[in-house]
This record gives structure tokens, C-alpha cells and sequence, in this order.
């Protein structure tokens, strides 16, 4: 770490070629300026403050931004931590750097009785900041990415809570702005601190097959070179590492080991045109045999923060698989800097150049930022699991292109579409073929929504829809249709703001108790009053499981509803007690079985994890539960059926390859 200021102010003055004369003494002066207000402050590192401001001007000035924006870099901390007032920047640099800087000051500036709230209040206000000057967030990004190169020197309570916020938030927002060399280190760093033997593991096997795949991409990379010479087409060939939580994330999302991670490296072909590119691409597929299925275009159908290229994965030597991806020098500059590399304020460009109005996070944020009622909790996990989230884009049957968030279902599409469409969509069809309504979406389908007047939304929907704009609409319905639903909701609703409250003002670390549960409703059933096959709903408030004492109740055209005998909702519902029926458990007897025991790092989709491992072998996961015992680690039981007997045994190595799992071992009887 370079704990010289003068040295790192030198390394800034360095940098400025770009600028013209006039900004470059305007930038110098903000420079000198910060470090005459920021003497004798100190880090929680013990290097002097101004260290981290100059961090973030370099790191804008890569980025290439223009100087008001490395002015505001420079001062984005001395009205928080100093006696300097907005008007004194103003005076000093101007009206826009003085917003600059008092945007990226209020976002820090946010205070609330509760740490939940105040967080949503936080990411809130930042990304609105957005619809006004994106640059603001840029500053912001820079200062995370910085604060996250020194978080060593915290506590490993707050190392952990500034970790798993960049990974849910900022991360996910520099990846939409498209700035990959940010989104990249702030995951690695991320995990590194989250999972530090994950991290430690990636990095010593990446370490020590690096010369080996060297030599095998340069090989590669030298048939290329002569391919593309012989067709008269100028190319730079460079090898491309992954990242490491990229690679966790793979290992993951596919329950496999590293060793099973076969494009760790890759190659990247960079050329001078469009029709360059496509013409490469065969080029490539000429040498090697592409695989089916893995042939993506972004070049026709960039991604919503512009991202575009051409991505192949080939058999090639050794029956070794690659991946290569084929773009064009302004798009791999565009792939590494996002928006920043088109910036709207640089000298040379026309506002017609770039709009940032046209990037999609900016216009969700403008029709979000009407919707100032919602509560601060809602407003966070609907940008963590809408807006920052990948996106996919799907055809209407006229060929109208629809972007939706990634897992994104038909019930989305259809209240995209029209409000009546979704309330009486009955099924959909993807390219023809019909499909469950809540079946995600994958990108480039052509999606047809059927409806009936008879039909209508039920409460199992919200599990279901991604977007806000579904989920608003389903609560209306209900709320108009179904009132004892929505109470039942509300109540469970409150219930979690209650305990998320209680959860963060906790001062002792006393262990959780927590149990999270599983149930294959296709294995097991229940019957009403002897009657089998009738249908039936769980209760999302009290989530009864195998083994619980249960009642039913018939709601208003809804059905039969399936609560815990001790669910405290029961007792808001009106006539309750005319309404319940006797209902018992009915299990589907299944091939053969098995239990496990498990103890993981706490890992919140760890169910999903496990039945997509056991999926792998054809199996089924039947129920289990999982309980936090102390900080770090679950413990859990599950029983999974198989085809036969014999397949059991595969199941502990398949299950080790689920990163987050510390130990698994069968229980016997």
C-alpha cells in the first residue's frame, strides 16, 4: 500500500495528460487543497486520510472522466469531515463540482433508529442520485472499490457486513453500468473476505496451472494468428483470466469442483470491425468444432448496460473445451469501463453521442422514484432482486423486444404486457411449446400469454413474479378479491420487518435458532377428511412441515388452505371456526432412500444447491431442514430418494462439490 501522499499526489499530476492545461491546474489545486483540510486525520490504517481521496481521483482518472468529476473525487469527504461548506466549493471550483460533491455527501450522510432502514435509505438515495448525475455514482463506486482494498484493517464484523453489501449491491451496480474492472476486483475482494478458504483454494490451484495453460493458450492462440493472417484480417489475441469469484460462482451454480472448471482461461480476440468479428468467428469454428448450445450473440442483441461480443466455446486441442469471445477494440474498451467509456461530459463528444437516459437501470429508476410510499425494507430487496440483477430479453409474437430481469416468469411478461392480461393469464408458450407460469424465462424466447376471464391471480404468485410492477399488481387484486389472504400476508409481512429489527439492534451474539424447511409436495401430500387428490395450498405465515399438527381452512374461492394448528393468523380470520376441516398428512411411498447430516457455512440457497446435485443423478429431494446453531455455520437433515439403492453412493461426492458445505455424512436406519 503506498502510504506516501506526496508520491501518490506526483503519480495523480502524472496521469493528467489527458486534460487540458487549464483543468490540469484546477485538479492540482482540489489536490492540494483536500490535503491541507484533511492534515493529521488519520485511517482506521494509520496512513493519513488524504491517501484515500487521492485513491479514488486515480482510479476515476483510468476510468477517464472528466476533471470536475476528479475535483469532486479529490473533495468528496471534506464537508463530512471537515469545516468546509458547499458554498466554499462553489467559490473555489464551481456550482457542478459543488453538487458533485454534495450528492456523494448526502448518500453518507443518512441516519435512522433502525441499521436496516438506514441501509435502504442509503442505496436509495444513491441510486435516484443516479437519474440526476450518474457521476455521482461513479465517485461513490470508486470510494467503495478503495475502502475495499484497506478492509483488513476493520473488524471481521464489519470486514463481513462490507463484503456481502458489495456483493448484493455494488457490485451487481457496477456490472449494470457495465464497468467490469470494478465489478470484478469488488467480487474478488468480496470473497475473499466472506469465504476465505474458498478464496484461498481458487487462487493456489489458478497459481499453479498457470504456466500449464499458458502454454496451451499460446498454441492456441498462434493458430488464430494465422488464420486470421491468411484471411488478410489484422487481430490481437490475449489471454483471458477469470476472476476468482466467477469461478466460485460456477463451482456453485453447477455443484462441481475446480477441477471440473474447464475455461479458467480463455481467449479473447480483438479485431477492428463488426463484420470482422462474424467473419473471425468462423474462422474459429473452421479450426475447432463449436459445442452446441454455447454460441451467444451480443453483438446483435447487446446487453442492457451495452456490453457487446461475440462468445463461442470450442473442442479444441486435446479435446480440451475453450471459450473464446470475438469483439472489436471499441467494444472490449466499452466491456472493461461501461458507460464511462462513452462519457457523456468528455471533451469531443456531443450530447447525441451517449444518452445516459437511454441505459435501462436509469429509466426503471425514473418510474421507481414515483413510487415513494414504498417502505425502505421493500424498496432494498426489490433492487436487489430486480434492477441489479441481470437482465434477459424475450419477443412478444410480434416481434417486440421485452426486457425483464434474469428468472423473470410468464406471470412478468404477461403484467408487462397489460394489467388484465396478467390478472386473467391461465398459461403461456416459449417458441411454441407450452409452459408452467412460473417457470423462468430464458433470453431471446418468443413468449405468448393466453388468458380467461375466469381466471385470476392467486397468493402463490408473489413467489413467483420478479418484477415490482407483477407483484404490485397481484397484491391489488388480491387486496380487492381476496382480503383474507392479503390479511394473512400482511401479518407475516410485519412479522419479518419485526424480527429483521430485532435481528440487527441485537447487541449479543447469542447462537440463532432459526429453522428453515423443505417439502416435495409430489411426494408428499395431504388428505381432507379421507379424501385423496383434492387441492390444496401451505399457509405462507406458519410453513407447516411433515410431522406438524395441521388444520385446513376454506377461503373464499380460493380453496383449502393448510395452517399449523398454532399459526397465530388463524385468529384474524372471520369465521374461522366454521370454516376449518380436518386434514392429516399422506406420504407418497418412495424407491429407495436416504438421510444425510450436513453442517455448512450458512448459505441461504442451500436447499436449491442440494436438489440441483441430486438432480444431477436422477434423484428427488423429499424434505429436510436446516437450523443456525451459531454465526457461521447450519446444521441440517434431508432425505433424498433415488432410482435404487446403489445410487445412494453417489450421492456424498455429489454433494461435496457445493462450496458452501463443510461436512456431510449419512445417517443409517
Amino acid at each position: 500500500m503506498e502510504w506516501n501522499p506526496t508520491a501518490l499526489a506526483d503519480e495523480l499530476t502524472g496521469k493528467l495528460a489527458m486534460y487540458s492545461g487549464g483543468e490540469r491546474e484546477e485538479i492540482i489545486s482540489a489536490a492540494r487543497w483536500a490535503m491541507g483540510l484533511h492534515h493529521n486525520q488519520k485511517r482506521a490504517s494509520g496512513e493519513p486520510y488524504i491517501i484515500h481521496p487521492l485513491h479514488v481521483a486515480l482510479i476515476l482518472i483510468d476510468l477517464k472522466l472528466d476533471h470536475m468529476s476528479i475535483i469532486a473525487a479529490l473533495l468528496h469527504d471534506v464537508i463530512e469531515d471537515t469545516n468546509v461548506t458547499k458554498k466554499d466549493i462553489r467559490n473555489e471550483f464551481g456550482k457542478d463540482v459543488e453538487l458533485l460533491v454534495d450528492g456523494v455527501t448526502k448518500i453518507s450522510e443518512i441516519k435512522a433508529k433502525s441499521k436496516t432502514i438506514q441501509e435502504a435509505e442509503t442505496i436509495r438515495k444513491m441510486l435516484f442520485a443516479m437519474v440526476k448525475d450518474i457521476r455521482v455514482i461513479l465517485i461513490k463506486l470508486a470510494d467503495k472499490l478503495h475502502n475495499m482494498r484497506t478492509l483488513e484493517y476493520l473488524d471481521k464484523d464489519k470486514q463481513k457486513k462490507n463484503a456481502q453489501e458489495c456483493l448484493d449491491i455494488y457490485a451487481p451496480l457496477a456490472g449494470r453500468l457495465g464497468i467490469s474492472r470494478i465489478k470484478d476486483e469488488l467480487e474478488d475482494i468480496s470473497l475473499k473476505f466472506l469465504n476465505p478458504m474458498v478464496y484461498e483454494h481458487i487462487k493456489k490451484f489458478v497459481s499453479e496451472k498457470k504456466t500449464e495453460r499458458a502454454d496451451y493458450l499460446e498454441k492456441v492462440k498462434r493458430a488464430i494468428l494465422g488464420a486470421a493472417g491468411k484471411e488478410g484480417i489484422e487481430i490481437d489475441v490475449k489471454a483471458r483470466a477469470k476472476h476468482f469469484y466467477s469461478i466460485y460462482y460456477k463451482m456453485k451454480k453447477h455443484s462441481k469442483q475446480i477441477q471440473e472448471i474447464y475455461d479458467l482461461l480463455g481467449l479473447r480476440i480483438l479485431c477492428r470491425t463488426q463484420a470482422e468479428c462474424y467473419t473471425l468467428l468462423g474462422i474459429v469454428h473452421t479450426l475447432w468444432m463449436p459445442i452446441s448450445g454455447r454460441f451467444k450473440d451480443y453483438i446483435a442483441m447487446p446487453k442492457a448496460n451495452r456490453y457487446q461480443s461475440l462468445h463461442t466455446t470450442v473442442m479444441c486441442y486435446e479435446g480440451k473445451m475453450i471459450e473464446i469471445q470475438i469483439r472489436t477494440f471499441e467494444m472490449d474498451h466499452t466491456a472493461e469501463n461501461g458507460i464511462a467509456a462513452h462519457w457523456l461530459y468528455k471533451k469531443g463528444f456531443s450530447k447525441e453521442h451517449v444518452r445516459i437516459e437511454d441505459l435501462a437501470i436509469i429509466n426503471k429508476l425514473k418510474t421507481w422514484n414515483s413510487r415513494a410510499q414504498l417502505a425502505s425494507t421493500e424498496f432494498l430487496e426489490e433492487i436487489k432482486s430486480e434492477l441489479l440483477k441481470d437482465t434477459i430479453y424475450v419477443f412478444t409474437p410480434k416481434g417486440d423486444i421485452i426486457e425483464l430481469p434474469k428468472d423473470a416468469t410468464a406471470i412478468d411478461f404477461a403484467y408487462h404486457i397489460h394489467t388484465e392480461v396478467g390478472n386473467h393469464c391461465v398459461n403461456a408458450k416459449a417458441d411454441g411449446h407450452i409452459i408452467p407460469l412460473r417457470k423462468p424465462l430464458t433470453n431471446a424466447q418468443v413468449i405468448e400469454v393466453q388468458t380467461n376471464p375466469n381466471f385470476h391471480p392467486h397468493i402463490n404468485w408473489l413467489k413467483y413474479a420478479k418484477t415490482s410492477r407483477a407483484r404490485s399488481k397481484i397484491k391489488h387484486w388480491l387486496n380487492m378479491n381476496d382480503p383474507d389472504q392479503m390479511l394473512i400476508l400482511s401479518q407475516q409481512e410485519k412479522k419479518k420487518e419485526q424480527a429483521q429489527e430485532k435481528h440487527v439492534n441485537k447487541k449479543e451474539k447469542a447462537p440463532s435458532k432459526t429453522r428453515t424447511t423443505y417439502m416435495n409436495l409430489n411426494k408428499i401430500g395431504v388428505v381432507i377428511q379421507n379424501e385423496k387428490n383434492i387441492m390444496v395450498r401451505f399457509a405462507l405465515c406458519c410453513k407447516a412441515v411433515l410431522g406438524d399438527e395441521i388444520v385446513g381452512y376454506v377461503s373464499r374461492g380460493r380453496g383449502i388452505i393448510v395452517h399449523k394448528k398454532s399459526c397465530p393468523n388463524l385468529k384474524y380470520i372471520k369465521d374461522i371456526e366454521e370454516r376449518l376441516v380436518d386434514v392429516a398428512w399422506e406420504t407418497i411411498m418412495p424407491k429407495s432412500t436416504g438421510r444425510y447430516r450436513i453442517r455448512a457455512k450458512t448459505e441461504t440457497d442451500l436447499f436449491s444447491e442440494i436438489e440441483q446435485a441430486i438432480r444431477k443423478l436422477k434423484g428427488n429431494l423429499i424434505e429436510g431442514h436446516l437450523e443456525k446453531t451459531y454465526e457461521d455455520s447450519i446444521m441440517g437433515i434431508f432425505t433424498i430418494e433415488m432410482e435404487n439403492h446403489g445410487e445412494l453412493r453417489k450421492v456424498i461426492k455429489s454433494l461435496q462439490g457445493i462450496p458452501s458445505i463443510i461436512s456431510i455424512q449419512r445417517i443409517q436406519g
